[in-house]
């Protein structure tokens, strides 16, 4: 059973929340918080297993709920459920830990389906013996890769964001937005919006590469921020 701790200032979404939650098998509530101090609290006597963390909070932040959580040494996942979409809190709620992002508002099945995807992960992670690459590839994707936690762009799909993301992975050190549209079909403006979403989500960075002459080149390397630094990305 999957203990849950739900956490939301507005009592009414909070009340939603933990419906959508003890209607799922497998999960139950545990307990429902109102701000950052009380589920700090909460976790700390309840112990859940999972948190839904809304990120604007009469306190503090969501993210310094995650930050004070894990500094306590907490076993405890947060999956986010908030109308913050501002680059910088999704990067920091990445960086945090998070097991997913949904934006609100959002339709009850898709927090059902990053439950179930949840629950999902957990099954196979606790597993005895060794993993195969495909119980990993289940158990990392379970929860979503990052162009399901951010939304996609209009006009861009998840199927070409998956293609996207395959290229970026393979590319060592790093690719140029008109490297990836040849390797894929696309054109060079069409790939760039792609990489520049990955960018966004926190899963790739870009770096400069100046040449002798004209603008430098914009080179993606996948894996986040602390990649910056290799020589030749952008």
């Amino acid at each position: 059973m999957c203990d849950v701790l739900v956490v939301d200032d507005d009592f009414m979404v909070a009340r939603a929340h933990e419906r959508v939650v003890a209607q799922l098998p497998g999960f139950r509530v545990v307990g429902v918080a109102h701000s950052g101090a009380e589920a700090l609290a909460l976790i700390t006597a309840l112990r859940p297993r999972l948190v839904l963390l809304d990120i604007h909070l009469p306190d503090m932040t969501g993210l310094e709920v995650i930050r004070r959580a894990r500094e306590g040494g907490q076993d405890v996942d947060f999956l986010v459920l908030s109308a913050a979409r501002e680059s910088e809190t999704i990067g920091a709620a990445l960086q945090g830990g998070v097991v997913s992002y949904l934006l609100k508002p959002f339709k009850i099945s898709e927090l059902q389906a990053r439950l179930n995807a949840y629950a999902t992960r957990w099954r196979v992670l606790g597993r005895s013996g060794d993993l195969s690459q495909g119980d990993l590839d289940q158990a990392l994707g379970a929860t979503g890769s990052m162009h399901a936690l951010v939304p996609l762009p209009k006009g861009l799909s998840r199927e070409t964001a998956a293609l996207v993301e395959r290229t970026l992975v393979a590319s060592v050190p790093d690719i140029a937005a008109s490297e990836c549209a040849e390797v894929l079909g696309l054109s060079r403006v069409v790939a760039r919006k792609y990489l520049e979403h990955f960018v966004l989500g926190g899963q790739a960075s870009v770096t400069l590469r100046y040449g002798r002459t004209g603008r430098p080149q914009r080179r993606y390397a996948w894996g986040g921020p602390e990649r910056a630094g290799i020589d030749g990305g952008g």
